[in-house]
Protein backbone atom coordinates (compact mmCIF):
# COMPACT_ATOMS: atom_id res chain seq x y z
CA UNK A 1 0.00 0.00 0.00
CA UNK A 2 1.58 3.11 -0.95
CA UNK A 3 0.70 6.66 -0.74
CA UNK A 4 1.58 10.37 -2.39
CA UNK A 5 1.74 13.69 -1.61
CA UNK A 6 -1.40 16.08 -2.51
CA UNK A 7 0.35 19.28 -3.33
CA UNK A 8 -1.96 22.01 -1.93
CA UNK A 9 -2.89 24.76 -3.62
CA UNK A 10 -1.42 27.98 -1.88
CA UNK A 11 -0.63 31.73 -3.55
CA UNK A 12 3.22 31.43 -4.31
CA UNK A 13 4.87 33.32 -7.13
CA UNK A 14 7.05 31.31 -9.50
CA UNK A 15 10.80 33.28 -9.37
CA UNK A 16 12.94 32.85 -12.25
CA UNK A 17 15.52 29.78 -12.53
CA UNK A 18 18.25 32.82 -12.73
CA UNK A 19 17.15 34.05 -9.57
CA UNK A 20 17.52 31.05 -7.73
CA UNK A 21 20.99 30.02 -8.72
CA UNK A 22 22.15 33.46 -8.31
CA UNK A 23 20.61 33.67 -4.86
CA UNK A 24 21.98 29.85 -3.57
CA UNK A 25 25.71 31.37 -5.58
CA UNK A 26 25.39 34.29 -3.44
CA UNK A 27 24.98 31.79 0.26
CA UNK A 28 21.23 33.00 0.85
CA UNK A 29 18.57 30.17 2.06
CA UNK A 30 15.99 28.80 0.02
CA UNK A 31 12.45 29.19 1.68
CA UNK A 32 10.18 26.14 1.73
CA UNK A 33 8.20 27.34 -1.68
CA UNK A 34 11.34 27.70 -3.18
CA UNK A 35 12.41 24.40 -2.69
CA UNK A 36 9.48 22.59 -3.60
CA UNK A 37 9.39 24.21 -6.94
CA UNK A 38 12.92 23.42 -7.69
CA UNK A 39 12.01 19.89 -7.17
CA UNK A 40 8.32 20.00 -8.88
CA UNK A 41 10.42 21.72 -12.11
CA UNK A 42 13.11 19.01 -12.25
CA UNK A 43 10.24 16.58 -11.90
CA UNK A 44 8.33 17.90 -14.54
CA UNK A 45 11.33 19.25 -16.51
CA UNK A 46 10.15 22.73 -16.58
CA UNK A 47 14.07 23.88 -15.20
CA UNK A 48 16.69 23.41 -18.46
CA UNK A 49 19.39 21.00 -17.47
CA UNK A 50 22.06 23.85 -17.90
CA UNK A 51 20.24 25.49 -15.17
CA UNK A 52 19.65 22.61 -13.00
CA UNK A 53 23.74 21.93 -13.13
CA UNK A 54 24.38 25.82 -12.19
CA UNK A 55 21.63 25.32 -9.51
CA UNK A 56 23.86 22.01 -8.07
CA UNK A 57 27.01 23.71 -8.49
CA UNK A 58 25.88 26.68 -6.38
CA UNK A 59 24.55 24.11 -3.52
CA UNK A 60 27.99 22.47 -3.47
CA UNK A 61 29.61 26.06 -3.01
CA UNK A 62 27.52 27.73 -1.12
CA UNK A 63 26.05 24.62 1.21
CA UNK A 64 22.56 23.96 2.40
CA UNK A 65 21.33 24.76 6.04
CA UNK A 66 20.35 22.21 8.15
CA UNK A 67 16.90 23.47 7.80
CA UNK A 68 17.10 23.83 3.95
CA UNK A 69 18.36 20.38 3.78
CA UNK A 70 15.50 19.10 5.86
CA UNK A 71 13.17 20.48 3.75
CA UNK A 72 14.99 19.31 0.39
CA UNK A 73 14.93 15.67 1.99
CA UNK A 74 11.14 16.06 2.50
CA UNK A 75 9.95 17.37 -0.67
CA UNK A 76 12.41 14.90 -2.73
CA UNK A 77 10.68 11.82 -0.60
CA UNK A 78 7.29 13.27 -1.44
CA UNK A 79 7.93 13.47 -5.29
CA UNK A 80 6.99 9.89 -5.92
CA UNK A 81 5.52 7.38 -3.69
CA UNK A 82 5.51 6.63 0.15
CA UNK A 83 5.55 2.88 1.13
CA UNK A 84 3.34 2.43 4.20
CA UNK A 85 4.61 -0.43 5.71
CA UNK A 86 1.53 0.78 9.34
CA UNK A 87 -0.22 -2.68 8.96
CA UNK A 88 2.76 -4.79 10.46
CA UNK A 89 3.46 -4.28 13.94
CA UNK A 90 6.95 -4.86 14.65
CA UNK A 91 9.15 -2.05 14.32
CA UNK A 92 11.09 -1.49 10.90
CA UNK A 93 14.84 -0.46 11.11
CA UNK A 94 16.71 0.25 7.98
CA UNK A 95 20.47 -0.20 7.36
CA UNK A 96 22.51 2.16 4.71
CA UNK A 97 25.95 2.19 4.38
CA UNK A 98 28.27 5.17 1.93
CA UNK A 99 29.66 2.11 0.23
CA UNK A 100 32.84 0.35 1.30
CA UNK A 101 35.32 -2.06 -0.47
CA UNK A 102 35.09 -5.70 1.14
CA UNK A 103 31.55 -4.57 3.28
CA UNK A 104 29.51 -7.37 3.44
CA UNK A 105 27.77 -6.31 6.52
CA UNK A 106 24.34 -5.99 4.59
CA UNK A 107 24.13 -9.79 4.12
CA UNK A 108 24.39 -10.14 8.16
CA UNK A 109 22.52 -7.50 9.28
CA UNK A 110 19.38 -8.37 7.36
CA UNK A 111 18.95 -11.38 8.87
CA UNK A 112 20.36 -10.66 11.95
CA UNK A 113 17.63 -8.03 12.74
CA UNK A 114 15.11 -10.10 10.98
CA UNK A 115 15.79 -12.90 13.80
CA UNK A 116 15.52 -9.80 16.57
CA UNK A 117 12.19 -9.04 15.76
CA UNK A 118 12.77 -6.01 13.36
CA UNK A 119 11.59 -5.28 9.90
CA UNK A 120 14.40 -4.87 7.46
CA UNK A 121 12.83 -2.88 4.19
CA UNK A 122 16.05 -2.31 2.35
CA UNK A 123 16.48 -1.24 -1.05
CA UNK A 124 19.82 -1.21 -2.91
CA UNK A 125 20.14 1.68 -4.97
CA UNK A 126 23.60 2.80 -7.79
CA UNK A 127 26.72 2.30 -5.61
CA UNK A 128 29.53 4.09 -6.74
CA UNK A 129 32.43 3.21 -9.22
CA UNK A 130 33.75 -0.32 -7.96
CA UNK A 131 31.45 -1.20 -4.70
CA UNK A 132 29.75 -4.37 -5.36
CA UNK A 133 26.44 -3.69 -4.21
CA UNK A 134 24.48 -6.12 -1.57
CA UNK A 135 22.31 -7.42 -5.07
CA UNK A 136 25.26 -7.95 -6.66
CA UNK A 137 26.84 -10.32 -3.83
CA UNK A 138 22.97 -11.44 -3.62
CA UNK A 139 22.79 -12.48 -7.74
CA UNK A 140 25.11 -16.01 -6.83
CA UNK A 141 22.90 -17.51 -5.54
CA UNK A 142 20.99 -18.96 -8.67
CA UNK A 143 17.50 -17.87 -9.36
CA UNK A 144 18.26 -14.88 -6.92
CA UNK A 145 15.84 -12.23 -7.75
CA UNK A 146 16.57 -8.80 -6.66
CA UNK A 147 13.61 -7.20 -8.74
CA UNK A 148 10.74 -6.75 -7.20
CA UNK A 149 7.07 -4.70 -7.68
CA UNK A 150 6.28 -2.62 -4.46
CA UNK A 151 3.60 -4.81 -3.72
CA UNK A 152 5.55 -8.01 -3.97
CA UNK A 153 8.04 -6.32 -1.59
CA UNK A 154 5.58 -5.34 1.39
CA UNK A 155 4.63 -8.85 1.20
CA UNK A 156 7.72 -9.85 1.92
CA UNK A 157 8.07 -7.65 4.56
CA UNK A 158 4.42 -8.78 6.24
CA UNK A 159 5.45 -12.66 5.76
CA UNK A 160 9.09 -13.32 6.66
CA UNK A 161 10.54 -9.60 8.02
CA UNK A 162 12.70 -8.49 5.65
CA UNK A 163 13.79 -7.76 1.77
CA UNK A 164 16.89 -7.09 -0.46
CA UNK A 165 15.61 -5.50 -3.30
CA UNK A 166 16.63 -3.00 -6.23
CA UNK A 167 15.32 0.38 -5.65
CA UNK A 168 11.64 1.12 -6.96
CA UNK A 169 11.68 4.02 -9.72
CA UNK A 170 8.45 5.28 -8.09
CA UNK A 171 10.34 6.30 -5.09
CA UNK A 172 11.68 9.21 -4.72
CA UNK A 173 12.20 10.10 -8.90
CA UNK A 174 12.94 13.74 -8.18
CA UNK A 175 16.50 12.28 -6.75
CA UNK A 176 17.25 9.93 -9.06
CA UNK A 177 17.20 13.17 -11.74
CA UNK A 178 19.16 14.98 -9.11
CA UNK A 179 21.82 12.17 -9.05
CA UNK A 180 22.26 11.47 -12.82
CA UNK A 181 23.24 15.13 -13.15
CA UNK A 182 25.28 15.51 -9.76
CA UNK A 183 27.53 12.39 -11.54
CA UNK A 184 28.15 14.26 -14.53
CA UNK A 185 28.66 18.20 -12.94
CA UNK A 186 30.99 16.71 -10.11
CA UNK A 187 28.34 17.58 -7.77
CA UNK A 188 28.52 14.23 -5.78
CA UNK A 189 30.25 15.14 -2.77
CA UNK A 190 27.91 18.03 -1.69
CA UNK A 191 26.40 16.84 2.11
CA UNK A 192 22.93 18.50 1.45
CA UNK A 193 22.79 16.59 -1.42
CA UNK A 194 23.82 13.22 0.09
CA UNK A 195 21.43 13.65 2.95
CA UNK A 196 18.80 14.65 0.92
CA UNK A 197 19.23 11.69 -1.47
CA UNK A 198 19.49 8.75 0.91
CA UNK A 199 17.50 9.51 3.24
CA UNK A 200 14.43 10.78 0.75
CA UNK A 201 14.52 7.29 -0.63
CA UNK A 202 15.06 5.37 2.55
CA UNK A 203 12.40 7.14 4.30
CA UNK A 204 10.22 6.19 1.43
CA UNK A 205 10.55 2.82 1.86
CA UNK A 206 8.97 2.94 5.05
CA UNK A 207 11.36 2.64 7.53
CA UNK A 208 10.65 3.88 11.35
CA UNK A 209 14.22 4.92 11.72
CA UNK A 210 17.86 4.40 10.10
CA UNK A 211 20.91 3.01 11.02
CA UNK A 212 23.79 4.66 8.85
CA UNK A 213 27.27 3.54 8.36
CA UNK A 214 29.78 6.75 6.99
CA UNK A 215 32.59 5.12 5.82
CA UNK A 216 35.85 7.26 5.27
CA UNK A 217 39.42 6.92 3.94
CA UNK A 218 40.99 5.64 0.10
CA UNK A 219 37.69 3.00 -0.11
CA UNK A 220 35.44 5.54 0.20
CA UNK A 221 34.07 8.49 -1.89
CA UNK A 222 34.22 10.56 0.98
CA UNK A 223 37.93 11.06 1.48
CA UNK A 224 38.14 13.39 4.50
CA UNK A 225 37.24 12.08 8.49
CA UNK A 226 35.86 15.68 8.86
CA UNK A 227 33.50 15.58 5.88
CA UNK A 228 32.24 12.14 7.02
CA UNK A 229 32.14 13.04 10.85
CA UNK A 230 29.65 16.62 9.07
CA UNK A 231 27.72 14.05 6.89
CA UNK A 232 26.74 11.84 10.12
CA UNK A 233 25.85 14.67 11.87
CA UNK A 234 23.50 16.35 8.67
CA UNK A 235 21.95 12.80 8.42
CA UNK A 236 20.52 12.04 12.08
CA UNK A 237 20.10 15.88 12.23
CA UNK A 238 17.84 15.66 9.05
CA UNK A 239 16.36 12.37 9.59
CA UNK A 240 15.69 13.48 13.47
CA UNK A 241 13.38 16.56 12.02
CA UNK A 242 11.70 14.16 9.96
CA UNK A 243 10.42 12.27 13.04
CA UNK A 244 12.46 9.29 12.47
CA UNK A 245 14.90 7.26 14.82
CA UNK A 246 18.25 7.82 13.09
CA UNK A 247 21.72 6.77 14.21
CA UNK A 248 25.03 7.29 12.64
CA UNK A 249 28.59 5.30 13.36
CA UNK A 250 31.75 6.83 10.97
CA UNK A 251 33.99 4.11 10.40
CA UNK A 252 37.45 3.45 8.34
CA UNK A 253 37.49 2.25 4.84
CA UNK A 254 41.70 2.64 4.21
CA UNK A 255 41.76 -1.26 3.78
CA UNK A 256 39.12 -3.55 2.65
CA UNK A 257 36.43 -4.38 5.30
CA UNK A 258 36.90 -8.64 5.97
CA UNK A 259 39.23 -10.99 4.15
CA UNK A 260 37.85 -11.16 0.81
CA UNK A 261 36.53 -8.47 -1.97
CA UNK A 262 34.35 -10.43 -4.80
CA UNK A 263 30.63 -11.52 -5.30
CA UNK A 264 30.72 -15.26 -4.02
CA UNK A 265 33.72 -15.26 -2.04
CA UNK A 266 32.39 -12.41 0.19
CA UNK A 267 28.53 -14.56 0.70
CA UNK A 268 30.28 -17.34 1.49
CA UNK A 269 32.65 -15.13 4.12
CA UNK A 270 28.86 -13.39 5.44
CA UNK A 271 27.77 -16.91 5.52
CA UNK A 272 30.72 -17.72 8.16
CA UNK A 273 29.85 -15.26 9.95
CA UNK A 274 26.16 -15.83 9.86
CA UNK A 275 27.52 -19.51 11.25
CA UNK A 276 29.41 -17.89 14.20
CA UNK A 277 32.92 -17.71 12.63
CA UNK A 278 34.00 -14.86 10.12
CA UNK A 279 37.06 -12.22 10.77
CA UNK A 280 37.49 -10.50 13.80
CA UNK A 281 36.80 -6.53 12.05
CA UNK A 282 34.01 -7.85 10.09
CA UNK A 283 32.68 -9.22 13.09
CA UNK A 284 33.50 -6.33 15.20
CA UNK A 285 31.18 -3.90 12.23
CA UNK A 286 28.80 -6.35 12.91
CA UNK A 287 28.47 -6.17 16.49
CA UNK A 288 28.31 -2.63 16.43
CA UNK A 289 26.11 -2.07 13.86
CA UNK A 290 23.38 -4.74 14.82
CA UNK A 291 23.47 -3.29 18.67
CA UNK A 292 22.59 0.23 17.42
CA UNK A 293 19.78 -1.35 14.93
CA UNK A 294 17.96 -3.61 17.83
CA UNK A 295 18.44 -0.32 20.36
CA UNK A 296 16.46 1.61 18.04
CA UNK A 297 14.14 -0.63 16.88
CA UNK A 298 13.65 -0.87 21.10
CA UNK A 299 14.00 -4.69 20.91
CA UNK A 300 16.97 -3.77 23.26
CA UNK A 301 17.71 -1.60 25.72
CA UNK A 302 20.75 -1.75 27.06
CA UNK A 303 24.00 -1.80 25.90
CA UNK A 304 24.87 -5.30 27.23
CA UNK A 305 21.30 -6.29 26.42
CA UNK A 306 21.70 -5.00 23.21
CA UNK A 307 25.34 -6.75 22.59
CA UNK A 308 23.50 -10.44 23.95
CA UNK A 309 20.96 -10.49 21.51
CA UNK A 310 23.22 -9.60 18.46
CA UNK A 311 25.73 -12.27 19.71
CA UNK A 312 22.71 -14.82 20.46
CA UNK A 313 21.44 -14.71 17.19
CA UNK A 314 24.87 -14.97 15.14
CA UNK A 315 25.40 -17.93 17.05
CA UNK A 316 22.38 -20.25 17.86
CA UNK A 317 21.47 -20.49 14.13
CA UNK A 318 18.26 -17.79 14.03
CA UNK A 319 20.20 -15.58 11.76
CA UNK A 320 21.65 -17.75 9.70
CA UNK A 321 17.94 -19.11 8.97
CA UNK A 322 16.55 -15.94 8.57
CA UNK A 323 19.19 -15.53 5.97
CA UNK A 324 17.92 -19.01 4.27
CA UNK A 325 14.27 -17.64 4.45
CA UNK A 326 15.33 -14.45 2.30
CA UNK A 327 17.10 -15.92 -0.23
CA UNK A 328 14.67 -18.65 -0.92
CA UNK A 329 11.54 -16.01 -0.53
CA UNK A 330 13.30 -14.32 -3.73
CA UNK A 331 13.93 -17.66 -5.37
CA UNK A 332 17.86 -18.01 -4.71
CA UNK A 333 19.10 -21.77 -4.37
CA UNK A 334 19.13 -22.00 -0.01
CA UNK A 335 21.28 -25.10 -0.74
CA UNK A 336 24.28 -22.95 -1.22
CA UNK A 337 23.99 -21.55 2.18
CA UNK A 338 24.22 -25.24 3.33
CA UNK A 339 26.57 -26.21 1.28
CA UNK A 340 29.11 -22.77 0.47
CA UNK A 341 31.59 -24.63 -1.42
CA UNK A 342 28.96 -24.81 -4.21
CA UNK A 343 29.63 -21.42 -5.28
CA UNK A 344 31.60 -20.98 -8.72
CA UNK A 345 35.39 -21.35 -7.85
CA UNK A 346 37.54 -19.93 -10.17
CA UNK A 347 40.11 -21.70 -12.66
CA UNK A 348 43.34 -19.96 -11.22
CA UNK A 349 44.16 -19.33 -7.93
CA UNK A 350 47.78 -17.27 -7.45
CA UNK A 351 48.93 -14.93 -4.71
CA UNK A 352 50.21 -11.48 -4.53
CA UNK A 353 53.91 -11.93 -3.07
CA UNK A 354 55.39 -9.42 -0.80
CA UNK A 355 58.15 -7.60 -2.55
CA UNK A 356 60.49 -6.69 0.59
CA UNK A 357 60.31 -7.79 4.00
CA UNK A 358 58.21 -5.64 6.66
CA UNK A 359 54.78 -4.64 7.95
CA UNK A 360 51.84 -3.38 5.77
CA UNK A 361 52.03 -0.16 6.02
CA UNK A 362 48.71 1.21 4.38
CA UNK A 363 46.33 -0.33 1.57
CA UNK A 364 44.51 1.62 -0.84
CA UNK A 365 41.37 -0.02 -0.62
CA UNK A 366 40.30 1.81 -3.95
CA UNK A 367 42.89 -0.09 -5.76
CA UNK A 368 41.90 -3.65 -4.63
CA UNK A 369 38.45 -3.21 -5.52
CA UNK A 370 39.57 -2.07 -8.77
CA UNK A 371 41.40 -4.64 -9.50
CA UNK A 372 38.52 -6.77 -8.58
CA UNK A 373 36.31 -5.13 -10.83
CA UNK A 374 38.63 -5.76 -13.66
CA UNK A 375 38.77 -9.50 -12.98
CA UNK A 376 34.88 -9.91 -12.40
CA UNK A 377 33.96 -7.37 -15.17
CA UNK A 378 31.54 -5.65 -12.32
CA UNK A 379 32.52 -2.24 -13.85
CA UNK A 380 31.04 -2.99 -16.98
CA UNK A 381 27.69 -2.86 -15.91
CA UNK A 382 25.94 -4.89 -19.24
CA UNK A 383 28.70 -7.52 -18.39
CA UNK A 384 27.36 -10.61 -16.65
CA UNK A 385 29.74 -11.03 -13.60
CA UNK A 386 32.35 -13.43 -12.64
CA UNK A 387 31.04 -14.66 -9.63
CA UNK A 388 34.48 -16.98 -8.81
CA UNK A 389 36.12 -13.84 -9.65
CA UNK A 390 37.80 -11.80 -6.18
CA UNK A 391 40.69 -11.82 -4.14
CA UNK A 392 40.97 -13.55 -0.77
CA UNK A 393 43.25 -13.72 2.14
CA UNK A 394 43.87 -10.17 2.73
CA UNK A 395 46.55 -8.83 4.93
CA UNK A 396 45.68 -6.17 6.77
CA UNK A 397 47.36 -2.94 8.29
CA UNK A 398 49.84 -3.87 10.68
CA UNK A 399 50.68 -7.49 9.25
CA UNK A 400 54.66 -8.86 9.44
CA UNK A 401 55.03 -10.47 6.12
CA UNK A 402 58.08 -12.25 4.63
CA UNK A 403 59.79 -11.56 1.37
CA UNK A 404 57.63 -13.75 -1.19
CA UNK A 405 54.78 -14.19 1.46
CA UNK A 406 51.46 -13.97 -0.04
CA UNK A 407 49.92 -10.35 0.62
CA UNK A 408 46.83 -12.00 -0.64
CA UNK A 409 45.14 -14.41 -3.22
CA UNK A 410 43.75 -13.83 -6.15
CA UNK A 411 40.99 -15.94 -7.65
CA UNK A 412 40.57 -15.61 -11.62
CA UNK A 413 39.45 -17.13 -14.81
CA UNK A 414 40.19 -14.65 -17.25
CA UNK A 415 43.92 -14.56 -17.80
CA UNK A 416 44.07 -11.64 -20.26
CA UNK A 417 42.56 -9.83 -17.32
CA UNK A 418 45.33 -10.32 -15.02
CA UNK A 419 48.03 -8.28 -16.09
CA UNK A 420 46.23 -4.76 -15.60
CA UNK A 421 44.26 -6.57 -12.48
CA UNK A 422 47.72 -7.44 -10.95
CA UNK A 423 49.08 -3.84 -11.46
CA UNK A 424 46.34 -2.42 -9.09
CA UNK A 425 47.35 -4.59 -6.67
CA UNK A 426 50.44 -4.12 -6.61
CA UNK A 427 49.98 -0.32 -6.59
CA UNK A 428 47.56 -1.12 -3.53
CA UNK A 429 49.81 -2.23 -0.83
CA UNK A 430 52.60 0.10 1.05
CA UNK A 431 55.36 -1.83 3.04
CA UNK A 432 57.44 -0.36 6.15
CA UNK A 433 60.14 -1.66 8.15
CA UNK A 434 58.29 -0.61 11.38
CA UNK A 435 54.80 -1.57 12.74
CA UNK A 436 52.18 0.75 12.16
CA UNK A 437 49.11 1.55 14.42
CA UNK A 438 46.23 0.50 12.45
CA UNK A 439 43.35 2.88 12.69
CA UNK A 440 40.15 2.11 14.77
CA UNK A 441 37.06 0.81 12.89
CA UNK A 442 34.25 3.16 14.42
CA UNK A 443 36.04 6.28 14.73
CA UNK A 444 32.90 8.22 15.97
CA UNK A 445 29.01 7.75 16.92
CA UNK A 446 26.47 10.04 15.97
CA UNK A 447 23.02 9.85 17.82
Amino acid sequence: MTSKRTIPARRFIKPSFNYLIEKKRDGQEFTQEEIRYIVDSTLDGEMPQHQLAALLMAIFFANMSAQETAILTEEMMLSGEVIDLSHIAKPKIDKYSTGGVGDKTSLVLVPLAMAAGVVVPMMCGVEHDYIISPLDKLSAFPGFDGNQSIDVFTKQLARIGGAIVKQDDKLAPADAKFYALRKETGTIPSLPLITGSVLSKKLAEGAEGLVIDVKWGNGSFIKDLEQAKQLARSMTRVGRSMKRRCVALVTDMNQPLGDTVGTALEVKEAISLLKGEGPEDLKELVLKLGMEIVRLAGVAGSTLSAKQTVQRHLTDGSALQKFKDLVKAQGGDTSYVDHPDKFPAAKHVRKLPAPKRGYVHTINAAFIAQGVAILSSSFDKKSKIDHAAGVSEIKKVGTQVKQGEPLMMIHYNDEAKLEQALECFKTAYRLAPKRPTPPPLVVERVA
